[in-house]
C-alpha cells in the first residue's frame, strides 16, 4: 500500500490511474475503486492519516516497487517528497486521528474517544451494542479522550506522564488521566498532545497539571483536532 498525501495528490497519481474517476464527486473522501495503477491491477482507496487530501494505493506485493517508482518518478518534479512514520504520527495527531492502543485501551469506548458518530444508532444489531449498553460504560468518571496544550507553547509533554487536577494536593496526589500522545508540532508552532482524561470532553477550557521532576507543567484542555477542524483540506 503506498499513501500519496497532499493538495497535489491527485495531480501526481492522476496519470497512472486507468478505469477510476479521481474527481470529488466520484471519489469521494472515505470512498474506494477498483481499476488500474501503473498497468497492475489496484483498488484505490480515498483515505487519510495525515488530515490531508489522500490516495492509498493498493496493489499486488509483486508490483509494490514498480509502483512506487511509477509514482517517485511522477511526483519528484512537483515536489514529491516521501515521509516516515514519525512525520506521519505529528501530522495524525494534529488531526486528531487515534491510534488504537496508544491513544485507546481495552476500557475505552467511542463516546469515550469522541468517535460516537461512527457507531449506527438505527441499527437493530452489531457487535458489541450489549457491551456499550453497560452501565458502567455509560456512567460519568469516565476517561475520555481531550486535546492538552502547555501553557508555555515549547515544552513537550512526556508521553506517559501523569495528569492532576490540583498539584498542591498531598501525596499520594489523585490521578486523573494520562498523557497518551505528545509532539512538537511546527504546523502548529507548539507542542500539542492528547490525553485520557476523567470526564474530559466536560474539562474543555480546563486548566489542568502535569507533575514532572522538574517542576509542574499547566496544561489546558482542548478538542483534539488542532489543524483543519472543518475539514476542508481532506476535501480538497
Amino acid at each position: 500500500m503506498i499513501a500519496v498525501q497532499g493538495p497535489k495528490a491527485r495531480e501526481i497519481i492522476a496519470p497512472l490511474v486507468e478505469g477510476i474517476d479521481l474527481s470529488d464527486e466520484a471519489l469521494p473522501h472515505m470512498s474506494v475503486r477498483e481499476g488500474k495503477f501503473a498497468g497492475v491491477p489496484t483498488r484505490l482507496f480515498r483515505m487519510s492519516f495525515t488530515g490531508e487530501a489522500g490516495f492509498e494505493i493498493n496493489v499486488p506485493a509483486d508490483y509494490g516497487r514498480a509502483a512506487w517508482e511509477a509514482v517517485w518518478e511522477r511526483g519528484a518534479p512537483l515536489g514529491l517528497t516521501p515521509y516516515g512514520t514519525e512525520a506521519m504520527h505529528v501530522l495524525r495527531a494534529e488531526k486528531g486521528y487515534i491510534i488504537v492502543g496508544q491513544d485507546t485501551d481495552g476500557t475505552v469506548t467511542p463516546q469515550d474517544a469522541g468517535l460516537a458518530w461512527a457507531v449506527g444508532k438505527n441499527k437493530r444489531d452489531f457487535v458489541g451494542m450489549r457491551g456499550l449498553r453497560r452501565p458502567d460504560l455509560l456512567a460519568g468518571g469516565r476517561k475520555q479522550l481531550v486535546g492538552l496544550k502547555t501553557n508555555d507553547p515549547k515544552v513537550v509533554l512526556d508521553e506517559g506522564a501523569q495528569i492532576v487536577a490540583d498539584p498542591k494536593q498531598t501525596i499520594p496526589m489523585k490521578m486523573i488521566g494520562h498523557v497518551t500522545s505528545s509532539y512538537w508540532s511546527e504546523n502548529c508552532g507548539r507542542s500539542i498532545a492528547l490525553a485520557l482524561v476523567v470526564d474530559g470532553q466536560s474539562r474543555l477550557g480546563e486548566t489542568l497539571y502535569v507533575p514532572m521532576p522538574d517542576g509542574t507543567i499547566e496544561v489546558e484542555v482542548t478538542g483534539t483536532v488542532f489543524i483543519d477542524p472543518k475539514g476542508e483540506r481532506l476535501n480538497g
